[in-house]
């Protein structure tokens, strides 16, 4: 990201051109464009050799419209404040656009985790909950934190554990999400962002409206993927999009790039990193070291989903692919997004696109403060009411079924099957807002201004309905 550019200032651009279509009084709207509340923190920890290093964190909550706060914490050599607000920022927006219950919040600490033995950053965490406990920065009820960069359930656990040894909490696992399942987890928690952005990217080129206003062809079937980055959104979104037809014909990463025009296949180069560390001497594609060219790969589809400022106006012209899908936090600046909807592109915004991740979150978070898993107490009762439907049809119209019909449409309802259809009821539903919101402006608004407006509309309801202005 070039350092001229300011993340929050970009976030800021985007949301102040939305609020332009909005009705409301201009000094709420200026208070939901800024963060309400950030803190810094400095922390000793001692290392294995016994030395002593200080740890630097940021905690921001950018609103507390709709409580707790929620937004994940990354490790980071490179984050810095402005990155935090500008991430809690887009939370708030992306909670209100999938219509999840969350003010938004983000957290970062400033290390490169590979610089530190899993003991170390076991300490890190523990004391990072201490200090955020000491000043009401965490809670079930209060701020909620999740997986992000470079953080895990593993970090999550041990975030959870420390919490519930100082809060004496019966929500205490309600805390933080993207647990560990057998530590108040859920199922799905962990794809949940890939599998919300192919969700998304399926159900816009499953819309005719959409795809006759950007002369696309319907349907994500044989369409040519490049994607940005192959972490845990990268990896998932490659990996749904191809169960969906799609085809990934490139993937880039900070080494480099590979390529094969016929697919990658996906599961055997997740297996190839995980053995060698690395994309590179991948068999089943041809390497290159240029790593920017991802960006200006030829395909159908462009999935920046590594890091925010990518694609900007001294690089824009360049891209290639009609349909640039923002897996990653603002990957596209503001200018950026201007010139290309102007030249014709479809660009779908993270605040909808990648709000996978806080929707499952939010399930789990349900599933904690419930304190049942979803599913157990219907699950037979749904089975049993199929089974009498399929007899009382099949009494009726004298009609055989095979046993192996039955049994594939009367399977448990299991936590990951709930959590997927859930997921994906969402994300249709929260593009078919934004939709409405494009055809009230006659498509001559792009998709992410539409959505800034979905978010900003829903975020002043909230605060006139809290009795803030009349």
């Amino acid at each position: 990201m070039s350092s001229q550019i300011k993340f929050f200032e970009q976030v800021r651009e985007f949301s102040e051109e939305a609020a332009k279509y909005l009705d409301a009084p201009k000094d709420v709207l200026k208070q939901i464009l800024q963060n309400n509340t950030i803190i810094h923190i400095r922390f000793p920890i001692k290392k294995d050799d016994g030395t002593i290093q200080v740890i630097e964190a940021w905690r921001s909550q950018h609103s507390h419209h709709r409580l707790p706060c929620k937004g994940g914490i990354r490790f980071s050599h490179l984050a810095d404040e402005d990155e935090v607000e500008a991430l809690a920022a887009l939370m708030s927006y992306k909670c209100a656009v999938v219509d999840v219950p969350f003010g938004g919040a983000k957290g970062a600490v400033k290390i490169d985790p590979k610089d530190f033995t899993e003991n170390e950053l076991e300490r890190i965490c523990r004391r990072l909950t201490y200090e955020l406990f000491q000043r009401g920065f965490i809670g079930a009820e209060i701020d909620v934190p999740a997986p992000d960069v470079n953080t895990s359930g593993r970090e999550m656990a041990w975030i959870a554990d420390t919490y519930r040894t100082l809060s004496h909490d019966i929500n205490s696992l309600a805390c933080v999400t993207g647990k560990p399942r057998d530590h108040g987890g859920i199922a799905g928690r962990v794809e949940a962002t890939g599998l919300g952005v192919a969700y998304g990217i399926q159900e816009i080129l499953n819309t005719n409206s959409i795809c006759k206003q950007y002369k696309i062809e319907p349907g994500v079937k044989a369409k040519t993927i490049a994607i940005q980055g192959f972490g845990n959104v990268g990896y998932h979104s490659a990996k749904f999009l191809s169960e969906m037809g799609a085809k990934v014909v490139a993937i880039g990463e900070y080494e480099g790039i590979i390529t094969n025009p016929e697919g990658i296949d996906i599961d055997a180069l997740a297996e190839h990193r995980k053995q060698s560390g690395s994309i590179k001497h991948f068999s089943g594609a041809e390497f290159s070291e240029d790593r920017e060219a991802i960006l200006y790969f030829e395909a159908d589809i462009l999935i920046p989903a590594a890091l925010e400022s990518q694609i900007t106006s001294e690089n824009y012209d360049k891209v290639k692919a009609k349909i640039i899908a923002e897996a990653a936090n603002g990957p596209l600046t503001a200018d950026a997004t201007k010139k290309l909807f102007k030249k014709g592109y479809l660009i779908i915004p993270d605040i909808y696109l990648n709000a996978g991740g806080v929707t499952v979150s939010y399930f789990e978070w349900v599933k904690n403060i419930s304190h049942i898993r979803f599913g157990r107490i219907d699950k037979r009762f749904e089975k049993s009411n199929f089974n009498n439907l399929v007899s009382l049809f099949t009494e009726s119209t004298g009609a055989k079924v095979s046993h192996d019909l039955i049994n594939k449409f009367s399977k448990d309802g299991d936590e990951s099957a709930l959590v997927a259809s859930g997921l994906e009821e969402t994300m249709i539903t929260s593009f078919h807002q934004i939709k409405t919101i494009l055809e009230e402006h006659d498509f001559k608004i792009d998709l992410k201004t539409a959505a800034y407006i979905s978010a900003l509309r829903k975020i002043v309801s909230s605060y006139k309905y809290a009795g803030i202005f009349p």
